[in-house]
């Protein structure tokens, strides 16, 4: 065990221990004593034991009701304590001699190689401060922590990483252990579980507190070092105004099937941020102001000041006040509209000035040691964050808007636009796109979600520019899906460009995304209206769950492929926006492998990427995880812009071909086809239970049926629960053995080697197959399906082996992650903890399934906690 694993297994062990007393000072030493039963159980059943698994299964059986929710509580957080161990551990301070983390290497790395491979300084430097990333927070339904034990959490890490110090007395490490014991007791007392489901606006001050505790800080940091980067190897700095990395939000604005998000809820969350962005600058520029004491200064900046004592001072004071008014302004805004003062900041530029204004008198005085500071830091703040903390984008359904055009068009007596032909559309779309009169006479009444499409529209119109992104079509399909937003957002009074967007998510619309574009491009005086790039959103979550990961994958490969080649031809920037989940099935996995992967050409110094709920506590919730993630981004989307990866060769791409169809013919013939399907996977997960709790904002369903109505989030989640992952691995299975038997083993091991796409592929199967476990899902068919049901698990249990052993044919390994020790345990540690709550929520599953009880019982609250436990230990679940 190497130094780094031990220091792991120490932490995770002390935090047990101290969360073990917490547990005996309240249930007494007989209940700990079960729990401790339980978790050797686990540990030996995991190791083979049967004496082991016997008593696991006993200590469980043995349980009474009101044992069923202190125990799910206790192996939930020993599963918390597990990752925040796990996440101090990536960040923790290295000994002389130990290897610094890539996280923290990458970016200067790939400088020293870019010069070294001959790029030119001046060139390097300008794409750098160049480069667009913005990231995109959106809320999830399966995020279940709430707020306050998050900020419980990330105390215990701070306290994990005072006792890393070396030189502490013995009183000074018993008072940090006093700390942990204390910050662990107060986790345990503290219910974990909503008890209402949040509203959108929670979700939202979830995002936000997200920045205002973590990414508020790690973005100066990640700037100051990437800036010191750049200047060592080019001798250039970035410029005051760079950003290469920004954020947006969906939290508020993702409306795509939510009834909950309104134009009301659109216009609160915008006016909060405003409120967020404004209190934040407030709590720097307090501290600013206190250091920049100097009295020296250029004549610009007295010019302005007149001859103030203390000229910085007087700047910030001004500048202090203004804010306040926006801050003021905003807080009464929320209960209804009232007029902005003279003082409200508008424009970022206003907010800018005045520090820029400070910023070049400290240089020009010969105090630039002081300028590049904290000054510094807020400057890259308002270029980030600006007055408006996130970019706001709206998503909606593509047959919303067409509904709302049939009704408008019926009303007119034109006939029903839903029911016209997509030239139809056309004609009459840039018809009126170009005319000057209104389309909507004075007298119209909307129904109800008309009404609210407008409303909608309304309010993106009034909102000023920079506090919105782009407003997302799902489900689109076709070039009259733009035009019939634009139109909608004229009529509302839109009068300035916005960056309409697409988004081809199933199989069949990302294979016609290209032919959609390029009719688009082809309208007249659509491209005259762009006002920079076409923006084009591929969907990952929707097409894998359409088609399997197989087919899903080399689709939104080669969607991208065809849309790069029709924006050059058009001569028009493309901007790809990727929808990725958190899990493999929905085009997750590690970020920076992720974008080396993609086809070249595709990124070209932006991209704009989803993140999403749990996802967004795991990469970004802490600063020093969130500086290691940003600068995984800077590095990945610099060398895929620099060092694009090779171009598929054309024996690659015949066999991704053959590889598509046969892993969409598997997957389709279990999910849609097998008569059994639906119900096993109803009886078999917790899919039903999931669409009750109260997990975000969202309904699981975009409507009543089967598989297809199913959102994918919760497709995948209900599987993750159970071990079985069967979405993110099923088609490959049958594609990769289909061709090695063929003889095509030395093309597939050319291909991993050789082509990212494919290797990150073959990786991140490989990731989730080491996390599925036959033995649990098989626990689950025996406690929960009826037996008629139960050949149907097995031969998804006997596909899922067949998986494993055709990855691990391809890559030459005796087990699956055997090249990522530090990987593998991880998943050791959390295995410990995890077993007993697999085994406990099967058994909760069945008693909810076979007695009435009322919402929030402590039966359901009990599963709820079992829930959110398996999701901590999975991490990537949804």
């Amino acid at each position: 065990m190497t130094q780094i694993d031990a220091r792991l297994r120490e932490d995770v062990h002390q935090l047990g221990e101290l969360l073990g007393g917490t547990i005996r000072d309240q249930y007494g030493e007989a209940f700990l004593d079960k729990i401790e039963r339980i978790r050797k159980g686990a540990k030996a059943a995991r190791q083979g034991s049967a004496d082991g698994a016997r008593q696991l299964s006993d200590t469980l059986d043995g349980l009474h009701d009101d044992e069923l929710l202190p125990v799910a509580r206790a192996f939930n957080q020993f599963l918390n304590l597990a990752n925040i161990a796990e996440q101090y551990h990536r960040v923790r301070r290295r000994d002389v001699g130990e290897a610094q983390p890539f996280e923290d290497r990458v970016f200067d790395e790939l400088l020293q190689r870019l010069r070294a491979n001959g790029h030119d300084r001046e060139a390097l430097a300008r794409q750098v401060g160049r480069l667009d990333i913005e990231l995109v927070l959106t809320a999830h339904p399966t995020e279940v922590a709430r707020r306050t034990l998050i900020q419980k959490y990330d105390a215990i890490s701070a306290e994990l990483a005072e006792q890393d110090h070396r030189d502490l007395s013995v009183a000074e490490r018993d008072s940090i252990t006093s700390r942990l014991q204390r910050l662990i007791a107060e986790a345990w007392h503290t219910e974990e579980i909503r008890r209402v489901r949040p509203t959108p606006v929670d979700e939202a001050k979830w995002g936000f507190a997200v920045i205002e505790n973590s990414l508020w800080y790690a973005l100066p940091s990640v700037m100051r070092k990437a800036d010191q980067a750049l200047q060592r190897e080019t001798g250039l700095r970035l410029p005051l105004d760079a950003a290469p990395i920004r954020f947006a939000s969906w939290m508020g604005g993702d409306r795509d099937g939510n009834p909950n998000v309104t134009a009301k809820v659109t216009r609160e969350v915008l006016l909060l941020a405003r409120w967020m962005a404004a209190d934040l600058y407030l709590r720097d520029i307090d501290s600013l102001a206190a250091e920049l004491s100097m009295q020296q200064a250029n004549d610009e900046l007295r010019a302005r000041t007149g001859d103030s004592a203390e000229p910085y001072r007087a700047v910030l004071k001004q500048l202090r006040e203004r804010l306040r008014a926006t801050r003021t302004w905003a807080h009464e805004s929320l209960a209804g509209p009232v007029s902005a003062p003279a003082q409200v900041l508008h424009d970022n530029a206003d907010l800018r000035g005045p520090l820029q204004l400070c910023y070049r008198s400290l240089h020009d005085c010969g105090m630039g040691v002081i300028a590049d500071g904290p000054l510094l830091d807020f400057l890259r703040r308002v270029s980030t964050f600006g007055l408006f903390l996130v970019r706001l984008d709206v998503r909606q359904d593509s047959t919303r808007h067409a509904s709302a055009m049939g009704e408008i068009t019926d009303y007119l007596g034109l006939g029903r636009y839903d029911t016209w032909d997509e030239e139809q559309r056309l004609e009459f779309l840039q018809a009126e796109l170009s005319s000057r009169r209104p389309l909507l006479p004075a007298d119209f009444r909307p129904s109800g979600e008309t009404a609210e499409v407008l409303d909608t529209c309304r309010e993106v119109a009034a909102a000023p520019a920079a506090s919105l992104g782009s407003y997302v079509i799902s489900m689109a399909g076709a070039a009259s899906d733009v035009l019939a937003v634009q139109l909608l957002l004229k009529e509302a009074g839109l009068r300035r460009p916005m960056r309409v967007v697409p988004l081809f998510e199933t199989l069949a619309d990302l294979d016609n995304a290209a032919i959609a574009i390029e009719r688009l491009l082809g309208l007249p005086g659509y491209r005259a209206g762009l006002h920079g790039p076409q923006e084009v959103m591929i969907g990952y979550s929707d097409s894998a769950k359409d088609a399997g990961t197989t087919a899903a994958a080399w689709a939104q490969y080669r969607a991208q492929e065809s849309l790069v080649q029709i924006c050059r031809e058009h001569q028009v920037e493309l901007l790809l926006f990727h929808g990725r989940g958190g899990t493999v099935g929905r085009g997750g996995g590690p970020a920076h492998e992720a974008i080396l992967s993609q086809p070249p050409g595709s990124v070209n110094g932006r991209l704009r990427t989803t993140e999403q709920g749990e996802m967004i506590r795991f990469k970004f919730g802490m600063p020093d995880i969130a500086e290691q993630n940003l600068n995984l981004y800077l590095a990945a989307v610099l060398e895929a812009t620099l060092l694009p990866p090779p171009v598929p060769q054309p024996a690659w791409r015949e066999q991704m071909d053959k590889l598509a169809a046969d892993g969409v013919a598997t997957y389709r013939s279990v999910v849609r086809e097998h008569p059994q399907f639906v119900e096993y996977f109803r009886q078999a997960t917790p899919e039903q239970e999931l669409g009750r709790l109260p997990l975000g904002s969202r309904p699981a369903k975009r409507r009543e049926g089967g598989v297809e109505s199913l959102r994918a989030i919760p497709w995948i989640f209900a599987w993750t629960q159970t071990r079985l992952m069967l979405p993110a691995w099923l088609g490959w299975e049958a594609a990769l053995r289909n061709a090695l038997e063929r003889g095509e083993g030395d093309l597939l091991r050319e291909m991993r080697e050789q082509w990212p796409f494919f290797r990150t592929r073959i990786d991140m199967l490989e990731m989730v197959l080491a996390k599925a476990d036959e033995s649990i899902a098989r626990l689950y068919d025996e406690r929960l399906v009826v037996s008629e049901l139960h050949s149907l698990g097995a031969h998804l249990r006997d596909l899922l082996s067949q998986a494993s052993d055709v990855v691990l044919g391809l890559t030459g390994q005796s087990k699956l992650l055997a090249h990522s020790p530090e990987t593998l345990e991880f998943i050791t540690v959390r295995n410990t903890y995890l077993d007993p709550l697999h085994l406990l929520q099967a058994e909760l599953l069945a008693r909810s399934r076979q007695r009435e009880h009322e919402a929030g019982s402590a039966l359901e609250q009990a599963l709820l906690v079992s829930v959110a436990g398996i999701a901590a230990g999975l991490r990537n679940t949804g």
